[in-house]
């Protein structure tokens, strides 16, 4: 908007500034709206991010004030104006704003629709799903329960019945399939703005299932088929076979006797004809070798499926029978060859079949190490298991002709004479006839024993080979399950990594719901380390039995590992990055009281989690908060308030108002504090959980009165105050019983419901309190008016005096309970007299009291109003009270009366009774008879007189709850301690205080928490003076030790020793000369530590003397004044000046000191001398304050002058001992 309509139009300013608020709220809004996506399927996300929307909607509708008030604003802005460019742009602006209120308006009751919409389908599909997955498991169970097939006919008619009425069911779970995919296709369909991987993942599982489950079906229907086509077809083949087996062995037996006739083997043409017949034989028993193996293989199927019955046994005949049959069958066509083969070279035809065995033994054994070695992945070893079944077969074929050649060698070396073998062979005659039969018989026995070394040697070799390959299947199918089941996890796990959002994206609300669920999905992937261990161990076996893993079995390991690593690094990334975002942002940060402050202003954080303020303007920082400090300032025009109670009350309820702690019910309190569980008061509270429990006592405020608190900013000032008050060195820590102290003092409630409830906090289980518990509450509750500089005027920082108070009130009983604490606290005791002060403020500030002020003429007065009791119709109003001003012929020490309230007619009667009394009343009976409006617990030690009107005293009705005292709202005076009284309780506080030089003190109380604190190291101090005395006895035995050595040294006629300050080390020439050194040495040490010791004595003696001149002074000064007064103390209107020229200010002045510079323990426990003049001066200051009291200022003097002379032989003890060491 151009700066010249802004300066036409000033109200355009304010205008634009709520116009561009509201707008970057809906934008905002919209953004969130659009980003924020639901899992379809997911139920409790879905009725989450319902509630969220319906809040959402609710704020909207909240604000839908503030829209209305800007509308109103433009038309009232446009009737004001006349310039149309202003009006134009105004109109522009509000049909901006409107139409952007309607869409976001739109767009969250579609999307609520949408969510309700969406409930209901995925609670639909889950339904389906959930049907969909029983019929999967039935499916499941019940090909689990399947039975290998048999090759019977009745068992194949109820595995193929069983079989169709399965897929019958599965025709009908088909529908339910249908259903979850139909539905789960819808959800994709109509949701896929949202997150429908769930959906996908779930549906792709399911039609994944209901595949292999149909496919198992099919191949289970295709191989019953196959076995009753075994069945039906074996019984015909084997007839077949059998019949041809028959033929086969009537053609080998007349062949066998053919070539066993005589001379037969002379005929040429005969043993070529026989030779074409055993051919033929052979051909046909070769081409029947398969089907033998068939039927033999089948054969033995059908007979494990009718185990135990009579057709098992009858089939198991016919087998063997079968085998026998053909095993002979081939035997005879060895023979049959072998005779035929037969003629005068048959020693040579051996040789060379026993040859070619052994070079078919060779190639054999050549082809079985080519299998090697095992292979490294399943299929490999499956082909290699192929392989070397048909090796097997080969050998197993090969058997009969090796065992025949073996056979006729053996029959032929059996057979043959060695003449017979010297016609056989012809060869040279250089040997004789017998070396050449033997040669012959030898090259025969050894080529037939290395076919039957080389036949059993590939035999075992081949099952060595085959139980290797055996175990390497069961192994790598072992490892393959394995690694398939942990891909599947894998996969899924990936699956929901890959369904994250990006922490920048989702919700802060959402951040704690992410974190847990990641967590606990972390802990279900815990069990997957067990399954990649198992891979890993699995594959770390195969090196130890000589397989070596495939390549591609290595990279899916090396996969499988880095998948795991890379899901483990994202799981503990994801954790990180949500527990920073929730550290950072969540509910529990501090994130959200960003916004508490403005630019310059930036809120930052110590490593103590201490909040600070950094002002990027003037380049500094500061502990407090800027609105903090504009309070701070704000509270200094309080000050010209004359009366330090409603002084202190005023800025506490200003304070309490900026807070909002005035909002707070003390039943709301108790909640928020029970909620965190803050019943240990001892303990101590970090910042976090200070800002927890702040967070949900300002959220449970900003629902009951949401246009009055501002959440982030009453936390943040809130904190800021409690660390002012508790934490000044901003360690981070307070206790509980502190933080309770201050919510509660300034929360609303019944004056006397605070009362019992800080009582309660420190009385034990059995409703008691003792002196060290009242002195804790007593103390937090002092630190609040301390923190407003105004402490003194309440007794001081020492609570002492009050504890003291309180139990003497109680007749001295060692344990109070709460009635007697709320009696004492009734007479507002002047430690705590500004919280009742603080109620009657605020229960002032809606007053109207129907009177004229007689000063300022202020009518009506609103707030305090005073009403006197000297004088008839004189009122005076709270602002010339406080500030002290009077009218000609009023004094400030005449009676008065205070309202909170307007007066009723009764009061007025009763006022009246009051005036008409003290008409007849002097100047000198008010002058003699001053009131205090407190309990006063005034101390030598610490603190200054309230400054408060003598005439005004105890604001209390009979009941000092505000309720009660709206209905008796007048407040009247009370007689209080006489001043002589008061100087003689100030005497005996001296006598006190210079008996406790002596650990004589009456007074047992503690004075302060420090001392309170201190008390309890009282076994660690005993036992750092059990070492003193341990150190000073073994300086007298040192000391005897020296003077018996000087003696000696003396006696022997030798120079005088030295001291031992001016000894010096020289070379020992003797063992006793080395002692005395040494015990010189130690010697200067022991005097080093006396002359410390002799230093703190001094530093004490010097704390004494000037306490001493303080308590002279303070006894001359009541002397002073009698002879300023006359025969009585200070005047009434003494009192009501300013505390820097009273009595009590000079008392609090030198109780102030002496606790500055000697400390606690050496007021308690002063240092003990063990020398005889110490005891001596101790004494003397024990005789100089007698047990009873005096009355007068002379005994007064006397004591002092005794005191004096005792701190002067203390001087010249201490002297004398420094001479004489």
């Amino acid at each position: 908007m151009p700066s010249s309509l802004l300066l036409e139009v000033p109200a355009l300013a304010d205008f634009n500034k709520a116009w561009a608020e509201l707008t970057d709220w809906l934008c905002l809004l919209d953004r969130v709206i659009k980003s924020q996506k639901v899992t379809v399927g997911d139920l409790d996300d879905i009725n989450d991010m319902i509630i969220k929307q319906k809040a959402t909607l609710q704020d909207l509708e909240q604000r839908r004030p503030q829209l209305d008030e800007l509308i109103t604003a433009a038309q009232n802005l446009k009737n004001k104006t006349a310039n149309q460019e202003a009006r134009t742009i105004i109109t522009d602006r509000i049909e901006k704003i409107q139409s952007q209120w309607d869409e976001v308006q739109g767009r969250l009751q579609n999307r609520r629709q949408q969510l309700h919409e969406m409930l209901k389908d995925s609670t639909q599909w889950l339904e389906a799903k959930q049907e969909a997955e029983q019929v999967l498991e039935q499916a499941k169970a019940k090909l689990e329960s399947w039975k290998e097939i048999s090759y019977t006919v009745d068992a194949l008619k109820k595995q193929n019945a069983e079989l169709k009425q399965f897929s019958k069911e599965l025709r009908q779970w088909q529908i339910n399939v249908d259903v979850a995919n139909d539905m789960a296709l819808k959800l994709l369909r109509d949701y896929s703005t949202d997150d429908t991987r769930k959906v996908q993942l779930v549906t792709d599982n399911i039609n994944t299932t209901w595949a292999t489950i149909n496919k198992r079906v099919s191949e289970r229907e295709a191989a019953l088929e196959a076995a009753l086509r075994l069945l039906q077809q074996f019984y015909l083949d084997l007839e077949k076979f059998l019949a041809w087996l028959t033929e086969a062995e009537t053609t080998a037996n007349v062949l066998q006797d053919a070539t066993r006739k005589e001379r037969i083997l002379e005929d040429a043409k005969g043993v070529r004809e026989l030779m074409k017949q055993w051919q033929d034989l052979q051909t046909e028993i070769e081409a029947h070798t398969d089907i033998f193996h068939n039927l033999d293989e089948n054969g033995q199927k059908i007979l494990r499926s009718l185990e135990g019955s009579d057709d098992a046994a009858l089939l198991q005949r016919r087998l063997d029978n079968m085998n026998f049959r053909w095993s002979e069958l081939r035997k005879k066509s060895l023979n049959i060859r072998s005779h035929l083969e037969a003629s005068s070279d048959q020693w040579k035809r051996l040789h060379l079949s026993l040859q070619e065995l052994l070079a078919w033994l060779q190639l054999k054994e050549d082809e079985l190490k080519q299998q090697a070695p095992i292979g490294g992945d399943l299929p490999t070893v499956q082909k290699q298991n192929d392989t070397h079944r048909t090796f097997k077969r080969e050998l197993k074929a090969k058997e009969p002709v090796i065992m025949s050649a073996l056979e006729t060698v053996r029959i032929f070396l059996t057979e043959q004479p060695l003449e017979g073998l010297e016609k056989l062979c012809q060869e040279p005659r250089e040997l004789s006839p017998e070396e050449r039969a033997q040669n012959v018989t030898r090259l025969l026995r050894k080529q037939a024993d290395e076919v039957k070394t080389e036949w059993d040697k590939l035999n075992l070799r081949s099952a060595d080979w085959q139980k290797k390959i055996d175990e390497a299947l069961e192994r790598l199918q072992e490892l393959q399950e394995a690694i398939d089941e942990l891909d599947l996890k894998l996969r899924q796990a990936e699956v929901f990594k890959g369904s994250w959002q990006p922490v920048g994206d989702l919700l802060i609300d959402s951040l704690q719901d992410h974190l847990e669920k990641v967590k606990a999905y972390q802990a279900e992937l815990a069990p997957l380390k067990d399954n990649v261990n198992h891979v890993n161990d699995l594959a770390h076996r195969f090196p130890s039995s000589d397989i070596q893993l495939s390549q591609y079995n290595i990279n899916c390991l090396e996969d499988l590992n880095t998948r795991w690593k890379l899901l483990k690094v994202a799981i503990d990334e994801r954790i990180r990055q949500l527990h920073d975002a929730h550290r950072d942002f969540g509910p529990t940060s501090q994130h959200f009281l960003s916004t508490s402050v403005q630019g310059p202003w930036e809120r930052a954080i110590s490593p103590n989690k201490v909040p600070y303020y950094i002002n990027h303007e003037t380049q500094t920082t500061c502990w407090d908060h800027p609105k903090m400090t504009e309070l701070y300032q704000s509270l200094a025009d309080l000050n010209n308030v004359r009366f330090s109670a409603y002084r202190t009350a005023m800025k506490l309820r200003r304070l309490q108002k900026a807070l909002c702690l005035d909002l707070l019910s003390l039943s709301a309190a108790c909640d928020a504090l029970d909620q965190h569980n803050l019943k240990q008061n001892d303990q101590p509270m970090d910042i976090l959980q200070i800002i927890n429990c702040l967070t949900t006592i300002y959220d449970r405020l900003e629902q009951e009165h949401n246009n009055l608190v501002n959440v982030p900013l009453c936390v943040d000032m809130c904190l800021n105050w409690l660390l002012n008050v508790y934490d000044t060195g901003r360690t981070g820590r307070i206790r509980v019983l502190s933080f309770k102290t201050g919510v509660i003092s300034l929360c609303k409630a019944h004056l006397e419901d605070k009362y019992r409830y800080l009582f309660k906090q420190v009385a034990s289980s059995t409703g008691f309190c003792d002196q060290r518990r009242l002195g804790l509450l007593l103390h937090d509750s002092i630190q609040i008016p301390r923190q407003l500089g105004e402490v003194a005027s309440f007794g001081g920082s020492n609570i002492e005096p009050s504890v003291r108070s309180c139990f003497q009130f109680a007749n001295n009983k060692p344990e109070i309970e709460a009635a007697l604490f709320l009696d004492w606290m009734r007479l507002e005791p002047q430690s705590m007299v500004w919280l009742p002060v603080l109620h009657r403020v605020a229960a002032a500030e809606t007053a109207k009291h129907q009177a004229k002020c007689n000063i300022c003429k202020e009518c009506p007065i609103i707030g305090f109003r005073y009403r006197s009791l000297k004088h008839f119709n004189y009122d005076i109003c709270q602002s010339c009270f406080f500030s002290g001003r009077v009218a000609k012929g009023h004094k400030m020490h005449y009676p008065m009366v205070e309202y909170c309230t307007p007066t009723t007619s009764g009061e007025d009667v009763r006022d009246f009774a009051k005036v008409l009394k003290n008409k007849f009343r002097t100047k000198r009976y008010f002058a003699k008879h001053p009131r205090m409006g407190y309990l006063p617990v005034q101390t030598v030690l610490e603190g200054d007189n309230m400054e408060t009107p003598v005439t005004l005293i105890n604001f209390w009705p009979v009941d000092s709850a505000l309720a009660e005292m709206e209905n008796s709202n007048g407040s009247y005076l009370n007689d209080s301690i006489s001043p002589n009284e008061s100087i003689d309780d100030e005497h005996l506080l001296i006598q006190h205080y210079c008996q406790s030089l002596n650990q004589e003190s009456p007074l047992s109380q503690p004075r302060s928490p420090a001392q309170i604190l201190i008390s309890l190291e009282s076994e660690e101090r005993g036992e750092l003076e059990r070492i003193l005395a341990d150190l000073e006895e073994e300086n007298r035995n040192l000391q005897a030790e020296y003077d018996r050595l000087k003696q000696q040294h003396d006696h022997k006629g030798l120079s005088p020793l030295p001291s031992p300050p001016e000894m010096m080390p020289i070379s020992p020439q003797s063992p006793r000369d080395a002692e005395l050194i040494a015990e010189a040495k130690l010697l200067r040490q022991h005097k080093g530590r006396l002359e410390a010791r002799m230093q703190i004595l001094e530093d004490h003696n010097k704390q004494l003397e000037s306490q001493l001149h303080r308590l002279r002074q303070l006894l001359e000064q009541p002397q002073a004044d009698a002879k300023v007064n006359g025969a009585t103390l200070s005047s009434p209107s003494t009192s009501l000046q300013r505390s820097d020229s009273s009595q009590p200010m000079l008392l609090r002045v030198v109780g102030s000191q002496t606790s500055e510079t000697m400390g606690e323990d050496d007021l308690l426990n002063p240092p003990q001398d063990t020398s005889t003049g110490l005891e001596e001066v101790m004494e003397q200051l024990n005789n100089s304050f007698p047990s009873t009291r005096g009355h007068n200022v002379g005994s007064l003097f006397h004591m002092a002058d005794d005191l004096g002379r005792a701190m002067e032989t203390l001087v010249t003890v201490m002297t004398d001992d420094k001479v004489l060491e």
